[in-house]
């Protein structure tokens, strides 16, 4: 069956070339700097733009990061078929913002590091931790941008008729190219650009829903009467798709993981001058993203409101439920040339902007944390490396292209977004809970912890694709459909012009109505099956449990002198809470790899590092490493009183240099 297309080209000449004009703006804004201005010209400028980027565009480019262009589409599809359970993932979001800006970036901005996973190298003196911990990112976020860029291409080919293949190389090819010339600076103005468009988009979406219903109250009363509101649902079964409980704990650690433990979000938090800025953008940020995640929400509610009484899908106008916004906007917006176009360039630039600020985050950590320590690459000149690094992002690129084919075989963007986080969120999450906060965690506890827990969450996830589960809909009518439902323009699936002159077409079709049911069928299962039958949303907590459980286990049975490190790379609440506990007392060194992020500015006047101004105290010492015989002299000023003196050994095969 084609997809659904209600005019041909002529028609759909202002959306087109409104299109188009829109695609180019927002790619030429961004990349202005780089032609008439101030260009990247080291690494850093590259990575980080130099503190250049207001609290302002950070802050909308970090809610943009948190919710994308997946919300914006799949979050009104959701409410339409599934109801709101999955608006309480609001909650776990919310919570874990102060845990990141209290727990996390204080450590992280101590260090003065370029990659978030440089931190566990120095934490456990250990590759193997820091390359599993960068591999699970970059598998992670290359899964989650097939979605990304996969996202935009539904509504084009619906609605504009653009196949999905073109879809896909045109946002890579410009991606690829946004990556080569701009950095992370270009990639924020990109966000803001697309952030603003978003906003005023969804505004228009629920002023016409208030129009057509005849009134703002609607929007609300008409999905509670029909059950679309179902919120504080405590299931107790974990089972259950997605309950309050799930939503708010999965989403919990779904989110320390993204915002804590990802190169993409920490590099932002670094490009920052000091962390009170660091701090104040964070905490300013959970009512941005508040009310941008509920307006995805209230636009579906309006979407509802309208289509009530004729479901779309379940007349035969569309295929797929994440098909719903553009043909409302298709349905609706008839009336003005261009409304159209603007929204799919949104939808594409969408796409477009995170992918690129991720492809910049992923060839950052592949370059730091794999590929400059190869002899090959040893001794080359800022320069290069920063050529390096784009030509890597460049790959990637192509990469998450491949990935984005493959994305239709799963069900609607929302559920496939949360299935490839939750893999693999727990183990990345659980590995920098052991190193900030259990001081006895050594890294083959840590090594071992990330290992079991991807083993065991890949089992569960592989597994789950084994047990049938029916695609569990609410129900919707057809009832009140009349000749007058649909503007006059709107036909049922046809060949549009575009993919009737279009040699090659890739689409992926989703009987939803085939299979789907409107009430879940009871059944027991046992063994293994019981376990697959887990609701995804849990993953992410399993896995975390997992690798904190199963290293601190190893790290304690495993624990030796030659695991001493650095006490600025715990967090000071574990650092005072361990001298507390019985037993003999923990020996740290001062490590010189350390430069805050404060002392490495130069000219500028010395600032406390996020640490000293937790701690506010003077627990310094001087330490002397018998082996290499090379004293280290702490840096606070008044070292405390200790029963001998702190000792650091080097392993035996660094002692022989």
């Amino acid at each position: 069956m084609k997809r659904f297309m209600a005019r041909g080209f002529m028609d759909l000449i202002w959306d087109y070339a409104v299109f188009v004009v829109f695609i180019i703006f927002s790619t030429l804004v961004p990349l202005w700097g780089r032609f008439f201005g101030k260009k990247e010209k080291t690494k850093a400028d590259y990575v980080f733009g130099l503190g250049t980027i207001s609290m302002g565009a950070m802050m909308l480019s970090i809610a943009r990061g948190t919710l994308g262009v997946r919300s914006f589409l799949g979050y009104p599809s959701e409410l339409f078929y599934r109801g709101s359970a999955m608006w309480e993932t609001l909650y776990g979001m919310v919570t874990a913002y102060p845990v990141v800006c209290f727990i996390f970036i204080p450590v992280y901005f101590n260090l003065g590091v370029t990659s978030v996973y440089q931190y566990l190298d120095l934490r456990f003196n250990s590759r193997l931790v820091r390359c599993l911990a960068s591999g699970t990112y970059i598998v992670r976020s290359l899964l989650n941008l097939g979605v990304t860029v996969y996202t935009p291409t539904v509504a084009m080919n619906t609605v504009i008729g653009i196949p999905y293949w073109a879809s896909l190389i045109g946002i890579s090819a410009i991606s690829i190219g946004f990556n080569l010339l701009g950095g992370l600076k270009a990639a924020i103005t990109a966000d803001v650009i697309q952030g603003v468009t978003m906003i005023l988009i969804s505004l228009g979406i629920i002023i016409q829903s208030m129009v057509s219903v005849g009134g703002f109250d609607k929007i609300f009363t008409i999905p509670a009467e029909d059950g679309r509101l179902n919120f504080f649902n405590f299931t107790g079964d974990a089972t259950v798709r997605v309950d309050t409980t799930s939503a708010w704990l999965g989403q919990l650690f779904m989110s320390l993981s993204i915002f804590g433990c990802q190169q993409n979000f920490v590099q932002r938090y670094l490009s920052m001058g000091t962390f009170k800025e660091v701090r104040r953008t964070l905490m300013s940020n959970i009512p941005v993203v508040i009310v941008l995640f509920c307006l995805a929400w209230i636009v579906g509610m309006g979407v509802y409101s309208v289509y009530a009484v004729c479901d779309p899908m379940k007349a035969g106008y569309i295929n797929k439920m994440d098909e719903i916004l553009p043909f409302f906007v298709e349905d609706k917006f008839a009336y003005l040339p261009g409304v159209l176009g603007i929204f799919m360039a949104s939808l594409f630039n969408g796409a477009l902007s995170l992918n690129v600020s991720n492809l910049n985050s992923l060839a950052t950590v592949t370059w730091e944390d794999f590929l400059s320590h190869l002899p090959r690459f040893k001794g080359i000149g800022d320069k290069q490396q920063l050529n390096v690094i784009k030509f890597i992002g460049s790959i990637y690129g192509v990469v998450v292209m491949g990935v984005g084919f493959s994305v239709g075989l799963l069900s609607g963007v929302i559920e496939s977004s949360m299935l490839m986080t939750s893999a693999t969120s727990g183990p990345l999450l659980g590995v920098f809970l052991l190193a900030m906060l259990v001081p006895i965690a050594n890294w083959k506890g840590a090594a071992c912890g990330m290992i079991v827990s991807h083993i065991i969450t890949l089992w569960i996830t592989f597994g789950s694709l084994t047990v049938s589960k029916e695609v569990v809909l609410l129900p919707t009518t057809i009832e009140g459909c009349t000749n007058d439902t649909f503007s006059s323009g709107i036909t049922k699936p046809t060949k549009s012009w575009l993919l009737a002159n279009t040699p090659l077409e890739v689409e992926s079709e989703f009987p939803y109505f085939d299979t789907a049911t409107q009430s879940p069928v009871e059944r027991t299962f046992g063994f293994p099956e019981n376990i697959y039958s887990v609701s995804y949303m849990y993953y992410s907590l399993i896995g975390t449990f997992l690798t904190v459980a199963v290293g601190t286990l190893v790290s304690v049975l495993t624990s030796h002198s030659d695991d001493a490190y650095d006490r600025k790379l715990l967090h000071p609440i574990a650092f005072y809470c361990s001298k507390i506990f019985p037993g003999k007392e923990r020996r740290y060194i001062v490590n010189p790899d350390i430069r805050p992020k404060d002392e490495e500015s130069a000219g500028v006047d010395m600032k406390k590092s996020p640490l000293e101004e937790l701690e506010r105290d003077n627990h310094g010492f001087d330490t002397v490493s018998e082996q290499s015989g090379v004293t280290v002299v702490s840096i606070d000023p008044l070292p405390p009183k200790l029963d001998g003196q702190e000792v650091y050994r080097k392993h035996d095969s660094e002692a022989r240099y």
